[in-house]
């Protein structure tokens, strides 16, 4: 790829054809040339995927029922649409969300379900499938792109945990399709900053490469061939100026602020920074969610900075033009129980896992605000009308982000695999 130094004119002009030439509020060009150089007329998909791994009670979010709820019910800026007294700035932005209440799985076993809402398929322990960020980073990403096209972000943990994290596996697509793991939002890709002065890292890189180049030459394996481009990538970032995009200390104080001091508000800020560059998926997960005993002073707790941060998310995108083309998800593995009764272990509202009913949203990419995807009881634990599975979740996915969920990939045995089945189909009502 060529340097910013040496862009012809005719390219330039592609580029602010393409809306891109905008400088970010770091001072520096985000934007990747690859745009113009392969002829896009607009500036790819992108998502950025707020997992909140636990299991997140619908009934103290986005779904309101009528049976003794716990708390008060706030009107949204769609006439007729409530969400719960804590998130009051994400009411005021309901135009450009579209709640799925109908989310329908069945499956409430913590790792399990987890797989099934990444990849669309219940774990076998004998195929294997790649989640669509996965998915993304292969159909969406550039492959010489000095930046990962999937990273990973955590966003740190607010409660009780429930297993470990969740970590998306490439499967038939291959490693280099692996995400990047950011593990302080903070600190950025601290794995890339050279131990020693970076002419001594070179010398050691340019010779662990020769050695495995012979190797490589000797006894060809798929895996050191990954490797070696991976290393390749690795050099090339820590040479590039393109780290900068995940250096979120170059933001203004106002624009930092904004997000807050909270690692999850700060993942936010550093997700926004990387799909400016052209990152084409990231996830970021707030572990804490499994809230036994009761949801109520959890999520309230947790409100105080979900919902002012993810507002000034989607305020930040809308402002830069980014939202039309990024897609951003707020998702978990399934909700929590309506109430069985008056007290007790997993008997009361919002403790137990529930993966017969909860709600999902999605905003930007194409998806319609302001709209409401299936119907609840009363008590919050029934889909009455448009229920919506795994597949259809992450096809509604897919149609946002313009991926064909159902194009061929050869497995290293040569069976052609699909990232979701034949049958899978969006929710068309979303946009």
């Amino acid at each position: 790829m060529r340097s910013f130094g040496t862009v012809s004119r005719r390219d330039l002009f592609k580029i602010s054809a393409a809306g891109v030439t905008a400088a970010s509020s770091s001072g520096w060009l985000l934007p990747r040339l690859a745009y113009a150089q392969e002829g896009r007329s607009e500036r790819p998909r992108g998502c950025i995927m707020l997992h909140m791994q636990g299991g997140v009670s619908q009934h103290h979010t986005f779904t309101v029922p009528e049976y003794r709820a716990q708390n008060d019910q706030i009107q949204t800026s769609v006439p007729g649409v409530l969400f719960g007294e804590y998130f009051p700035r994400l009411a005021a932005r309901m135009s450009d969300i579209c709640l799925i209440r109908g989310m329908s799985t069945g499956n409430s076993v913590h790792e399990r379900a987890r797989v099934l809402m990444h990849t669309g398929y219940n774990p076998n322990g004998t195929v294997a499938y790649p989640s669509i960020g996965n998915i993304a980073s292969c159909e969406l990403g550039v492959s010489e792109s000095e930046l990962p096209n999937f990273v990973s972000i955590y966003g740190g943990s607010d409660g009780l945990g429930s297993g470990p994290l969740h970590r998306s596996a490439p499967a038939y697509l291959g490693p280099r399709h692996a995400p990047v793991p950011v593990n302080d939002p903070a600190r950025g890709m601290e794995n890339l900053r050279p131990a020693v002065a970076l002419g001594q890292f070179d010398d050691g890189a340019n010779l662990l490469n020769e050695f495995e180049s012979m190797a490589q030459a000797r006894r060809p394996s798929t895996a050191a061939a990954a490797h070696q481009a991976n290393l390749r990538r690795a050099v090339q970032l820590i040479h590039s100026d393109r780290m900068r995009a995940f250096e979120i200390e170059r933001e203004p104080l106002v624009i930092r602020n904004g997000y807050g001091s909270t690692q999850f508000g700060k993942s936010l800020l550093l997700a926004r920074r990387l799909v400016e560059a052209g990152v084409p998926f990231i996830e970021i997960t707030l572990d804490g969610w499994d809230d036994h005993g009761g949801a109520v002073n959890n999520i309230r707790r947790r409100a105080q900075y979900l919902d002012p941060s993810i507002s000034f998310l989607l305020d930040d995108l809308k402002q830069r033009g980014l939202l039309d083309n990024t897609l951003v998800v707020f998702m978990s593995e399934f909700g929590r129980t309506p109430q069985l009764a008056e007290s007790g272990y997993n008997q009361t509202l919002g403790a137990g896992h529930y993966a017969n009913t909860w709600t999902t949203w999605m905003a930007g990419a194409g998806v319609r605000g302001g709209r409401v995807i299936g119907r609840v009881d009363n008590r919050g634990g029934t889909v009455t009308d448009r229920p919506v599975n795994a597949q259809e979740f992450l096809a509604t996915m897919c149609h946002a982000l313009r991926i064909d969920y159902q194009k061929e990939y050869m497995t290293r045995e040569g069976r052609p695999m699909t990232f979701l089945t034949r049958s899978a189909r969006p929710v068309q009502e979303a946009f």
